[in-house]
């Protein structure tokens, strides 16, 4: 398998933990948010890998911001 084909199935594995961190975010606790906003990270860092790849330059830019997002997530949830 070349390196073009592992980038081509990063998707499948980021869209995973894209699911997985947006039902960690929407949990009552405030521990599983957190760890919800750290897995929406690295669902960023997957997507941003995939869209390097690819040239997907507003996915890229998306993620960006969106990973911003979900920092500030981390520090709010983390206050209470």
């Amino acid at each position: 398998m070349d390196w073009d084909t592992i980038i081509d199935l990063l998707q499948w594995p980021a869209m995973v933990v894209t699911l997985c961190a947006a039902f960690l975010v929407g949990a009552r606790h405030a521990r599983r948010r957190i760890v919800g906003f750290y897995t929406f990270i690295v669902s960023n860092i997957l997507w941003i890998i995939w869209g390097v790849h690819d040239g997907a330059w507003a996915l890229i830019a998306l993620q960006a911001g969106l990973c911003a997002m979900n920092v500030r997530g981390i520090v709010r949830n983390d206050k209470t």
